[in-house]
C-alpha cells in the first residue's frame, strides 16, 4: 500500500503535488479546485496486480480529460468510482450521470471524460472517493456493451454491486490484514465481482466465464449467510433453497475453498456471540439470551461449541473481557 498526505507540504505546493499524483496513478488531465490555494488531501493506493484500488480524500475537485490529452500510447483502462462522501456528476460520451454514495460510476480513461465532486451536507468540508482501475483486457465483457455503462449509475447498495463495494472497502480500510501473497487471490475475487456487477447491470451474466459466475454465486451465498445468522433455522438446506440449488450443488460450490456452508454458519454465529459477550452494553443479558440472539437454539450446544472454538466457556469469556 502507498499512502500520501499533502498536509506535510507547504500550502503553496500541495495542489501541484496532487495533480502530479493523479497523473501518475491514472492519466494526464486538467484538474481544478476551489481550494487550490490550500489543498489538504490524502490518498491510499493498493496495487493488487491486475487491479489498482485507491481511496482519495480532498476538499473539492473538477477533473477533465479532453481528446487532445489522450495519446495512442496511453494504457487502456476503465475506472470505477464510488463516492464514499460528497456528490457530483460524471460525464462521458454525451452522457451525464450522478456521483453519489449509492452507485458506482464507470469511465473509459482513453475516451474524453470529466467529473465534478463537492462535499455534501453529511460531510461538510470533505469528499472521499473509492476508485478501481482495471485494464480493458481483464474484463470478459464486450467493449461495445461496456460503453453503455460509461457515466451510468451502477447500484452499489444492492445485489452484486453491494458485495463488490463491501469487498473493496474492506481491503482499503485494513490492508495490513493481508499478506503480499494474498494479493493475487484478492485481485481475482475483486475482478470476478466487478465482472459480475457489470454483467448484471447489462443483463448478460450468462456471457461470463464459468469461474467468474461461480465466484459471484459463492459471494452471494456468503453474504446471505452473514445476513441470516440470527435465524435458528438457517442450515445448508435453507441456504440452498434460497439460491435455487440442491444441497449437493451448494456443497460442491465451496469445494476447494477450505470451508463449508455449515462452517460459515457456525463460525459466524460464534464470532457474533463472542463480540456480544464482550460488549458491556449487553451485560444485563444472560448467556442463554445471547446464544439465542446469535442463532443457537440450544444453550448446551452453544456452550460446547464456544468452548471448542475459544478454549473457555461463554461465561469465562465474558468475565475476562469485561475485566480487561
Amino acid at each position: 500500500m502507498t499512502s500520501v498526505d499533502t498536509a506535510w507540504l507547504p500550502p503553496a505546493e500541495r495542489f501541484d503535488f496532487w495533480r502530479d499524483l493523479v497523473a501518475r496513478q491514472a492519466s494526464t488531465a486538467t484538474i481544478r479546485s476551489a481550494h487550490a490555494d490550500d489543498f489538504v488531501a490524502s490518498a491510499r493506493v493498493v496495487d493488487l496486480g491486475t487491479l489498482r484500488l485507491g481511496v482519495w480524500r480532498y476538499p473539492s475537485l473538477e477533473f477533465t480529460r479532453p481528446a487532445h490529452m489522450i495519446g495512442s500510447g496511453d494504457p487502456e483502462l476503465y475506472q470505477l468510482a464510488l463516492p464514499l462522501s460528497g456528490r457530483g456528476v460524471m460525464t462521458q460520451q454525451r452522457r451525464e450521470g450522478p456521483l453519489d454514495p449509492s452507485a458506482f460510476a464507470l469511465v473509459d480513461t482513453v475516451r474524453p471524460h470529466g467529473s465534478r465532486l463537492r462535499p455534501d451536507g453529511a460531510t461538510p468540508g470533505a469528499v472521499e472517493t473509492l476508485t478501481l482501475l482495471v485494464p480493458h483486457r481483464a474484463l470478459p465483457l464486450a467493449p461495445r456493451r461496456l460503453a453503455e455503462l460509461c457515466a451510468a449509475d451502477i447500484p452499489a447498495r444492492t445485489g452484486m454491486g453491494a458485495l463488490l463495494a463491501a469487498f473493496l472497502r474492506r481491503i482499503v480500510a485494513h490492508p495490513e490484514q493481508y499478506a503480499p501473497t494474498d494479493a493475487p487471490h484478492l485481485d481475482r475475487i475483486a475482478l470476478d465481482l466487478l465482472a459480475g456487477t457489470l454483467a448484471g447491470r447489462l443483463d448478460v451474466e450468462r456471457d461470463l466465464p464459468v469461474d467468474t459466475r461461480i465466484t459471484g454465486l459463492r459471494a452471494r451465498v456468503t453474504a446471505f449467510v452473514r445476513q441470516h445468522l440470527t435465524d435458528p433455522d438457517l442450515t445448508p438446506a435453507t441456504v440452498a433453497a434460497a439460491h435455487h440449488l440442491s444441497v449437493r450443488s451448494l456443497h460442491r460450490l465451496f469445494e476447494g475453498t477450505g470451508t463449508t456452508v455449515g462452517a460459515l454458519i457456525r463460525t459466524g454465529r460464534l464470532e457474533r456471540a463472542a463480540r456480544e459477550l464482550a460488549d458491556p452494553g449487553l451485560g444485563r443479558l444472560s448467556v442463554a439470551r445471547i446464544a439465542a440472539r446469535c442463532g443457537f437454539a440450544q444453550p448446551a450446544h452453544f456452550s460446547r461449541a464456544f468452548r471448542a472454538a475459544y478454549g473457555s466457556s461463554p461465561a469465562e469469556h465474558r468475565e475476562r473481557a469485561l475485566r480487561g
